[in-house]
């Protein structure tokens, strides 16, 4: 498997997809484009050695369509360490549609389109929700493709996985204060969510029932405010976010998050959120944490929840079957915390070499049938 280094390794030149596929390891990409519709739609296949590729459906406006393929890449290769450190045979996939006009409703034809271009694939790729999709626009896709999950209950499906995303992310957040403080209670802890979409709100509710401080931070103050009306939270402003005081923060937008200009900023003792590739570079701010002394709950291992759902969904649905499977991501956070510490390695290391050696242990034993 691909080291951890690789995502970040600087690019010389002109930008090279097989340069880049073969440093992540991806298996394939596709792209999809309906001029009648204006779809433009990448869809990421980094590693099917546990199963078919799963990963939701990211709607974005990008700032150009090497920004999107660098996107769906980093983010179908989180998705296969997602799946194997979580113990279930699915493999990483991720598909990213390009939104150039953000304001502009899709239509169903624009979503059926898409799901016309996943059924292609022939069952390599299941899609589900993701940023700027829902269990409703799953429905439409549905129509085309059987190869989705994450569909509404009425039609026999798990619903929205934010919650159980939520909730791992809440339990990994413990693990590592278990660690930091000595105790895994969140009371009087100060934790600061950046992004409060659903699975920040969701998690804003565990740390209620906990009686935590909660400091909230959106670029959408009408979410803020609608939290506010149920929950006490006090605001941030976006720009002041890595200035603030805090025990916990937990970024629960998009990725990226954690570099040299935040980091030399940032006043806390853990970071544990629910937003994909919160490392800009995994090595270089994996230890940029340890010389902070910050513990790092790395996202693809805490944020496995929806995911986890979503197989459950494809295996035969039961809740308590997911509970019991998202409540494994507390031990596994203080195994990976613990092996990091031994081996004096960042715990995303530790993290990717757990994931990695099952994904290898399972292709030797493929390669023998």
């Amino acid at each position: 498997m691909a080291q951890a280094d690789t995502l970040t390794k600087p690019q010389t030149g002109e930008f090279s997809l097989f340069e880049r596929l073969e440093q992540l390891e991806h298996e394939n990409v596709f792209f999809g484009y309906d001029k009648d519709t204006g779809l433009k739609a990448i869809i990421g296949i980094h590693n099917t050695v546990l199963g078919p590729a799963l990963g939701g459906t990211r709607v974005w406006n990008y700032t150009s369509e090497k920004a999107a393929l660098t996107d769906v890449l980093r983010l179908s290769r989180g998705m296969s360490y997602k799946s194997s450190i979580s113990g279930i045979n699915l493999g990483g996939g991720k598909a990213v549609i390009i939104n150039d006009n953000p304001y502009e409703p899709k239509t169903e034809a624009f979503w059926r389109s898409y799901g016309k271009f996943v059924e292609s694939l022939n069952g390599k790729y299941i899609t589900a929700e993701d940023v700027g999709t829902s269990t409703t626009i799953m429905e439409t896709v549905n129509l085309e493709t059987d190869h989705v999950v994450g569909l509404p209950e009425y039609m026999g499906g798990s619903g929205d996985p934010s919650p159980f995303t939520a909730y791992g992310t809440y339990l990994g957040m413990k693990a590592a204060c278990k660690k930091a403080y000595g105790t895994d209670s969140l009371e009087g802890k100060k934790v600061l969510i950046q992004g409060v979409g659903h699975v920040g709100v969701y998690l804003a509710e565990h740390l209620k029932e906990e009686n935590a401080v909660i400091l909230v931070s959106d670029i959408n103050e009408d979410r803020i405010a609608a939290l506010a009306k149920d929950i006490k939270v006090t605001a941030v402003d976006v720009n002041k976010v890595y200035d603030e005081p805090m025990d916990i923060y937990a970024p629960c937008a998009l990725g990226a998050t954690l570099n040299n200009d935040t980091l030399s900023r940032l006043q806390c003792q853990v970071v544990a959120g629910a937003a994909n590739n919160q490392l800009a570079n995994e090595e270089e701010h994996g230890k940029m944490c340890i010389d902070k002394n910050i513990i790092y709950a790395p996202d693809f291992l805490i944020n496995a929840g929806g995911v986890i759902n979503c197989y459950f969904e494809i295996e035969g649905y039961h809740e308590d079957r997911v509970k019991a499977g998202v409540e494994k991501i507390y031990d596994r956070t203080i195994e990976v915390i613990e092996t990091a510490e031994k081996e004096n390695i960042t715990t995303n290391s530790a993290a990717l070499a757990l994931a990695e050696r099952r994904i290898e242990q399972i292709a030797k034993l493929n390669a023998k049938l």
